[in-house]
């Protein structure tokens, strides 16, 4: 099974349709099982799309409107194969000019969806609204739920980390008795002790590349980037998590130059595991 998390920044990103373009060129080329991307805006004034032409979409939020330039049915549209799919908005973006939501594309058919908010703040306009976003599907003859999130910082002053991993812990509860990847950025670093990372850890979940035979360095941001003002090390903050341990035998940050072209103010993670 391959599986790709990005934080695609949609359309804050210069020459964005070549971006989209050249991440096609990248998806068609790789052949994803799963891609779960964070950060996947429409315009709010852009005209809505017919459901009849949305090919394989399912509604995980019945009050979803897909817009004419919403990033991932724009890049489906490129794309060789027709991925099963789904988007949740999560908040408005730039001030209500943007629906910034979560994506999730899987090449098998979506049987069952959850979707929740994670933080205490749950006001859609207000940016640091945040929800995960789940899908059921099968993979190699057996159940496997797939979840999407793009969570706040440790120590944000309104909306901390913590609190936000217990909710998201609480909404996938009930599923844990099948396999569940949790793709996302998390924004917490691996390399920082006693914070996020290690609080995850603590829980039930599996880092694939920590699990991963073969695997790179992992950094998913290399500068400063908004939410990470000043940053200037390299930081592995997306993650494809497990809920048990499984084979994996790669993983490796992509959409970096060199790995595919960079698209995204953050790199992408690709990983290729077994379920059984």
């Amino acid at each position: 099974m391959k599986l790709l998390t990005l934080n695609v920044h949609g359309w804050h990103e210069e020459n964005q349709l070549e971006k989209i373009g050249q991440l096609a060129d990248f998806i068609n080329e790789q052949q994803f099982d799963v891609i779960a991307m964070q950060e996947v805006n429409q315009t709010a004034a852009e005209p809505a799309v017919e459901a009849s032409s949305l090919g394989h979409y399912v509604a995980a939020d019945s009050d979803a409107v897909i817009r004419a330039d919403n990033y991932a049915y724009v890049l489906l549209s490129r794309l060789h194969e027709a991925y099963h799919w789904t988007w949740i908005p999560v908040h408005s973006a730039s001030h209500g000019r943007f629906d910034e939501g979560l994506a999730i594309l899987s090449r098998t058919p979506l049987n069952d969806t959850v979707s929740g908010h994670v933080s205490t703040q749950r006001i859609y306009e207000h940016y640091k609204t945040r929800k995960v976003l789940a899908v059921r599907t099968a993979y190699e003859g057996q159940a496997v739920w797939l979840a999407n999130g793009h969570f706040g910082w440790w120590n944000d002053d309104v909306e901390p980390f913590r609190p936000q991993w217990d909710r998201a812990e609480e909404l996938l509860a009930p599923y844990q008795q099948e396999t569940i990847l949790f793709l996302g950025d998390f924004n917490n670093v691996a390399e920082l002790r006693d914070e996020g990372y290690d609080y995850m850890m603590k829980q039930i979940w599996q880092d694939t590349y920590t699990l991963a035979i073969d695997k790179d360095a992992g950094h998913t941001v290399i500068k400063s980037i908004a939410g990470w003002e000043g940053n200037e090390r390299p930081l592995r903050i997306d993650y494809i998590y497990s809920n048990r341990e499984l084979l994996v035998e790669r993983s490796r940050v992509a959409l970096n130059g060199h790995h595919g072209a960079v698209v995204s103010d953050h790199f992408g993670v690709m990983v290729e595991l077994k379920l059984s």
